[in-house]
């Protein structure tokens, strides 16, 4: 009796049939009774030594920090602005199962990924997977969107947002592709998509449709790996073939220094292919990609003077990057097809 029980279970698990769903779900939420409902890991290092204050070597201004902290009341995510010395100016409470009680499925972990300050104190933020939301400076919500987004939030020139987005459930086709993107079975799609300042979607674009028909298709192949790395019971590549990370406007007081580019183009980033791309968003043309020298890269950013700036994973699944050296920043100048290692320096390195 115990081996067919057993036996079953693991059917139920390995096809992923009734009651797994519910079964999957009940973990989740008895886990989150005895474990902080986040990514937050023990930190590695425990140092302490002299610190020289340096006010010009640091960025002007306030910080605007996204995470969960644990309180009287237990583990909850939070908005805080902090100072140049770490204190807390002002803080935002959220409640993500509340807000987006109907988008938000229940089996997956939720935090806050992605977020933007306005200068009157409003902030949008992204419930991963759940929605967007704009609040006021005392909370208020102002206008709450339940769509799959996550990640990323930038603001255009227009006043509207840039924002990841993901199909909700799993799908085979799109518009475009109405038989199906060759090689890939039923995933959850990531989408461009842009949204006025009420909260409405203005513009969506499907990130597969731009990959097939910009003949990048051919990058999907190394999402194989990371979908045997991050699920190997799943069928390759994998439910998350691209994993979007991040959709950045051009600003039109950058433009001139981008040759190849105008304002309001699209920097893309995609960690499961490895890939970023500069995108028109009126025709959907790719103008520029490079997947070197990066692995699983996060977060690309225009920096200025032509230079592109790429938080580099590096990634090797190990457990302290032993074989590739741990994360960096890279830095890429598409119309001159140059790089160079922005971070760390020789100056930043220290034994461990």
């Amino acid at each position: 009796m115990a081996l067919l029980a057993f036996l079953i279970g693991f059917a139920v698990r390995a096809a992923r049939v009734p009651p797994n769903d519910v079964l999957k779900q009940a973990w989740m939420q008895a886990r989150s009774t005895v474990e902080p409902p986040t990514f937050l890991k023990p930190r590695v290092h425990d140092r302490s030594g002299v610190r020289l204050a340096d006010p010009d070597a640091m960025q002007d201004g306030v910080t605007l920090l996204t995470s969960t902290w644990k309180g009287p009341e237990g583990w909850s995510p939070r908005i805080r602005l902090i100072n140049r010395a770490g204190d807390v100016l002002h803080e935002w409470r959220i409640d993500e199962t509340a807000l987006f009680a109907d988008s938000l499925d229940l089996s997956r972990k939720h935090y806050l990924h992605g977020s933007h300050l306005l200068p009157n104190g409003d902030v949008l933020f992204n419930v991963e997977h759940g929605g967007t939301a704009r609040v006021d400076a005392c909370g208020n919500v102002k206008w709450r969107l339940p769509i799959g987004t996550h990640h990323s939030i930038d603001r255009a020139a227009d006043g509207s947002f840039w924002v990841s987005d993901l199909t909700q459930s799993l799908r085979r086709t799109s518009s475009a592709y109405p038989d199906g993107y060759p090689g890939l079975e039923a995933a959850y799609f990531d989408r461009l998509t842009r949204i006025s300042p009420e909260g409405q979607v203005l513009q969506t674009i499907g990130v597969l449709d731009i990959l097939y028909g910009s003949d990048l298709a051919r990058y999907v192949s190394k999402a194989y790996i990371s979908g045997q790395q991050e699920s190997p019971e799943s069928d390759l590549p994998g439910t998350d073939p691209t994993h979007l990370n991040d959709v950045e406007p051009l600003p039109p007081s950058m433009a001139d220094e981008y040759p190849l580019f105008e304002a309001g183009d699209l920097l893309v980033s995609l960690r499961n292919v490895h890939l970023v791309f500069v995108l028109d968003p009126e025709t959907e043309t790719v103008k520029w990609h490079a997947s070197e020298p990066f692995i699983m890269q996060h977060d690309p950013d225009f920096i200025g003077d032509g230079w592109i700036g790429v938080f580099d994973n590096n990634r090797d699944f190990t457990e302290r990057g032993t074989v590739q050296g741990g994360t960096r920043i890279i830095g890429i100048q598409p119309h001159t097809d140059s790089t160079r290692k922005l971070f760390p320096t020789p100056q930043s390195e220290r034994p461990f």
